[in-house]
């Protein structure tokens, strides 16, 4: 191949580059992406991550440079393999760096950062794919809605640490109820939810028991205040088009109910 040709197809692939690296932006450009999502929700991308990105951003762009340089530096011949070689490869490298980064950053626009679990955004179109496969299968879910009792009574008390505390024991108990299979949430504030699909040894029975049980676990090792949850549970029958956010409005309401019920007999 000669210089002129190997010159055009590197230029071509640095234009292509550029335009993956920064206009591929589904991740980065426009109003929905994961970049602006996650400003919107935590006021701004950690300086740390931003650091990490910028100088996966330079070091590719640095690379790119240097493979025109060496084609462009030797006119009329062909330049040397090895070298030529080994700056694509870094430049794979670095565009896989920065491939994992967006998946980071795409990971922190859907994750709770306190809890580890989905947020409202990660929750809403992965439950909703969920209900289109269980009404393909014909099988019935459970959706169950809820709240940390007395949360605001215990930062009061205690400190917003420890009101942490109880939302990161929370999270764990949801986890030991729960199969890894289900989806589980912090909506945001004292609330969570859990998408669990119905199967014999986990039913709503069962997984209340399982559930109640974890939260004793949990309470007896905390001698300043007891974790308890409000609970509304509904079915979701998939011979309907009932969406997810149809079925988060009945939860919640069920999870209302519930409260009045145990305030009435307490």
């Amino acid at each position: 191949m000669h210089s002129n040709s190997l010159t055009s197809a590197t230029r071509s692939l640095d234009t292509a580059v550029w335009r993956w690296v920064f206009e591929s932006g589904s991740l980065f450009h426009g109003e929905a992406s994961p970049l602006n999502l996650f400003r919107a929700e935590n006021g701004a991308v950690d300086k740390t991550f931003q650091t990490r990105l910028s100088e996966a951003n330079q070091e590719l762009a640095t690379l790119l440079r240097e493979v025109g340089t060496k084609f462009d530096a030797a006119p009329g011949s062909t330049p040397q393999s090895q070298p030529i070689g080994e700056l694509l490869m870094r430049a794979v490298m670095c565009a896989v760096k920065q491939y994992m980064l967006r998946a980071e950053l795409s990971n922190l626009a859907f994750t709770d950062e306190l809890t580890g679990l989905y947020n409202r955004r990660g929750f809403l179109p992965l439950t909703e794919r969920q209900l289109k496969l269980g009404r393909r299968s014909g099988r019935e879910m459970l959706l169950f809605f809820m709240d940390v009792d007395g949360l605001k009574r215990i930062n009061d008390a205690f400190g917003h640490s420890e009101g942490d505390l109880a939302l990161t024991r929370t999270a764990e108990v949801l986890g030991k109820t729960f199969r890894d299979s289900d989806v589980l949430a912090r909506l945001g504030g004292d609330e969570f939810a859990a998408l669990a699909i119905e199967a014999p040894g986990h039913s709503e029975a069962t997984i209340t028991a399982r559930l109640r049980q974890n939260l004793e676990t949990v309470s007896t090792n905390e001698s300043r205040h007891l974790l308890s949850l409000s609970l509304g549970v509904v079915r979701f029958d998939p011979r309907t088009t009932t969406s997810i956010t149809q079925l988060m409005l009945r939860a919640d309401k069920a999870m209302y109910e519930h409260k009045a019920q145990r305030r009435t007999l307490t």
